[in-house]
């Protein structure tokens, strides 16, 4: 950013970039990946001619080496037409920065050359059934066995699961606790590796969801990401990328619904006057484009700090997550109500990003978590 608030002239060109994008391959299409859960591949590569399948990750290695606000203006504008597909491009480039930042030379050059051009797609796996947000207690085992680990275990709700080709898997190496978990890389095709039935969600309709599990899973030692022991460290380091990333899916969809409530309601009649002409309609307008802006303000402050990896980055992304992420579902979910009955309905859009927009407050660490770090790091002062 320049002056005191301003986009720069090269991130503005970012982002309309990424709003013709949307406009050409994701918004005209994306009530149908949604209606019958179209996995769009196809456009998901075609975003990577842009840069958009390595977005942080370095220049040497391939990619466009932009910073986590160039990021979040990607995103939020990939979300405007489909936050759960943008959302789903988010992990893939966190996935991948992970591989750039903390692997070594032979594991980069065996993945990121394709994972740039996204002709091959990474999850990124944490959570497992029994450790959602207590995720330093998973208990996925990796026990080394000459130059390869030895992995056991099952991942939840990952996206791309069964899909996509690269998986980037926390795994415990030693004692219980955060100091025990280690990083690996795996592949689909690797013995061992089987997947889940796909979840049946309420929204992102448009990304595959399930377990992978892990039965002996013999994974090359070089694949380690980082040195034993540091896999949680490497783990929060991404999501403080991430969370702003599905924030910044927050405000895309919410400013997506906020145009459609203000377009509705200059049309729409009742009393014998536009429903926006009435006072009450143009005071919910106002609460929400302002608290869009309250929480757009936040975020781009929190990753330009996670950018020059400023000592408070942390607290930021988790203060900008959660407000973007509770302020977009509750704009989204007043623009349902200006629609009235209309906004139930899927001949409208309101009701998808309703439901594509609930889940942001659980994912990425839930917005209880959030608290959590903000409180922590505050009393640690």
């Amino acid at each position: 950013m320049h002056g005191q608030f301003q986009l720069t002239d090269d991130q503005l060109a970012i982002r309309e970039v990424a709003q013709r994008f949307t406009a050409d391959a994701i918004t005209p299409f994306a009530a149908e990946w949604d209606e019958k859960h179209i996995f769009p591949r196809d456009t998901i590569r075609k975003s990577a001619e842009l840069g958009f399948g390595a977005i942080y990750v370095s220049e040497q290695s391939g990619g466009i080496g932009l910073g986590r606000l160039e990021a979040a203006l990607i995103m939020e504008a990939m979300a405007y037409g489909c936050p759960s597909t943008s959302a789903f491009i988010s992990i893939h480039n966190m996935a991948a920065w992970m591989i750039d930042r903390f692997g070594g030379e032979a594991v980069k050059a065996k993945y990121l050359p394709s994972l740039v051009t996204m002709d091959t797609i990474a999850s990124y796996c944490l959570t497992e059934p029994g450790s959602g947000s207590d995720a330093a207690a998973l208990k996925t085992t990796a026990r080394r066995d000459g130059d390869t680990y030895v992995l056991n275990g099952t991942k939840q709700f990952i996206s791309g699961a069964g899909a996509n080709e690269i998986y980037v898997v926390m795994v415990r190496t030693g004692e219980d606790g955060p100091k025990g978990i280690s990083c690996v890389v795996l592949e689909k095709g690797m013995p061992g590796v089987s997947f889940g039935a796909q979840e049946k969600k309420l929204g992102w309709h448009s990304q595959p969801t399930a377990q992978l599990i892990l039965e002996d899973v013999r994974v090359p030692a070089e694949n380690l990401l980082g040195g034993e022991g540091e896999g949680f460290r490497i783990a929060m380091m991404g999501l403080d990328g991430g969370r702003l990333n599905i924030g910044a899916c927050s405000l895309g969809g919410a400013q997506r619904c906020l145009d459609e409530a203000v377009r509705y309601t200059k049309e729409r009649k009742q009393f014998g006057q536009a429903v926006a002409d009435f006072q009450n309609t143009q005071f919910m307008l106002a609460d929400m484009a302002t608290d869009l802006e309250a929480a757009r303000a936040l975020l781009y402050l929190a990753a330009a700090k996670v950018t020059d990896n400023a000592p408070d980055k942390t607290r930021f992304s988790a203060m900008a997550k959660r407000l973007a992420t509770d302020n977009g579902s509750a704009i989204v979910d007043r623009a349902l109500q200006l629609f009235g009955g209309y906004g139930y309905l899927q001949d409208y859009p309101i009701e998808r990003f309703w439901r594509d927009l609930r889940v942001h407050s659980i994912l990425e660490g839930t917005n209880q978590v959030m608290r959590m770090v903000v409180g922590r790091d505050l009393l640690r002062q």
